[in-house]
């Protein structure tokens, strides 16, 4: 197969595709799961905590894998460890296991997304370089945020129903077969293409060099910096307001075991996602910074947090769904595109791990604390405190806005 723009995209979108499928199939009843397993919120979110620790544990890790021995490599070992994890998951809800070994689960499965998270943008991005790509990135993380859409609101809806229909279990052994499909998928068509893995070198040795220029590239550029900090708000309190939402909407529908309506609100959000993919670009044209719009998006998000806790109705909270899902997903390719512009290409998948690194740091503190707030208090009230952490980012997005790095006006093409 001859690599062009065009091939590389295709198979950038695929990888997304059946990734997402593959996930989302339990993201409208993950917490719903891990209550019916025994767990009270604080244990159900502290599980949820111990998957976000073990992204911060293993981020940089295998970042560092991704830049030395290949995005591919990267990704495929991502399939697996996320299949043998989300299977793991179902033996224990089988048992009713203690909650320490759902924290121990959860790290694996945290070591799992962190083989996807920085290795597959990287790979796209090195790729478009190569094969001379002169389009906008904003274009291609936008339509990729359209089929990231299209699979969430299959897999969200299908698993819903599905464990309506069947048992909570079911969805999970469902994920765990596409990942492995998904495996054969990413074998046949990736290719590591504009980036040569350093397999030569000594692995400490290695792992120090890309260590050290990691930072160097990334925390000690002040622009990327604030950035990250700011990501670790957002998203930190963002992984907890989505599930979240599964009992607190199921609470206000008025019917706990009507997880169908769980999976059907994140299917709201993945139609979400498909329309603000589908504008990022023209979202982007309306302003002059690529941070305006980031910095806008932040203060909307915070807003609509804190609305979702004052007004405790089922179709207003959807709608508010709605609408953060829609700045979310307008948001994210721009922000990826600045972000990609400002790093350079033999450290990219370090330093975008780290980024997740930085949002998972931030989940992994407030997932336990808000769901105590949601055990004590309600969810409204975890809510509320939701809204306020997430305003704390605004402030480092408008420090990296007053930069005015040259990524931030940039508009075609690639930056780095």
């Amino acid at each position: 197969m001859i690599d062009t723009p065009t091939t590389i995209k295709r198979t950038y979108y695929a990888l997304l595709l059946g990734n997402t499928l593959a996930a989302s199939l339990i993201w409208g009843i993950n917490t719903i799961f891990l209550l019916d397993a025994g767990l009270s919120n604080l244990e159900a979110f502290a599980a949820n905590a111990f998957f976000t620790a073990g992204m911060v544990l293993f981020e940089v890790p295998t970042g560092i894998v991704a830049d030395m021995w290949g995005r591919r490599a990267s990704f495929l070992l991502g399939t697996v460890t996320l299949a043998v994890s989300t299977l793991l998951y179902v033996w224990l809800w089988q048992l009713e296991a203690p909650f320490w070994q759902w924290a121990v689960v959860s790290v694996l499965l945290g070591l799992g997304f962190t083989f996807f998270s920085g290795a597959t943008e990287a790979w796209l991005v090195d790729a478009l370089q190569e094969t001379g790509y002169d389009g906008s990135l904003e274009a291609v993380f936008g339509r990729g945020q359209v089929m990231t859409g299209i699979a969430m609101l299959a897999g969200s809806v299908a698993g819903g129903f599905l464990a309506q229909a069947t048992n909570l279990g079911v969805p999970f052994l469902l994920r765990a077969a596409i990942l492995l499909v998904m495996f054969g998928v990413a074998f046949l068509l990736m290719r590591d293409i504009g980036f040569t893995p350093k397999r030569d070198g000594r692995v400490v040795s290695e792992v120090k060099r890309i260590a050290s220029e990691s930072i160097e590239y990334g925390w000690r550029i002040p622009t990327v910096k604030y950035l990250m900090v700011a990501g670790a708000f957002t998203g930190g309190v963002g992984i907890y307001v989505f599930y979240a939402l599964q009992p607190y909407l199921l609470d206000l529908y008025g019917n706990p075991q009507a997880y169908g309506i769980a999976g059907l609100a994140a299917a709201v959000l993945a139609g979400s996602n498909i329309v603000g993919g589908l504008f990022a670009a023209r979202v982007r044209k309306m302003f002059r910074l690529r941070t305006s719009a980031l910095l806008t998006a932040e203060v909307a998000g915070a807003a609509a947090i804190v609305l979702m806790g004052l007004l405790q109705y089922f179709w207003v909270v959807l709608a508010l769904v709605v609408l953060s899902g829609l700045i979310l997903s307008a948001a994210t390719p721009i922000r990826q595109s600045y972000l990609n512009g400002l790093i350079p290409s033999q450290q990219r998948a370090t330093i975008l791990s780290f980024d997740s690194l930085m949002s998972s740091t931030g989940g992994v503190f407030a997932q336990p604390a808000l769901g105590r707030i949601a055990d004590v208090w309600g969810y409204p009230a975890s809510y509320l405190v939701s809204g306020g952490l997430s305003a704390l980012a605004i402030p480092f997005v408008a420090k990296a806005r007053a930069l005015r790095a040259p990524a931030d006006a940039a508009v075609e093409g690639l930056a780095a």
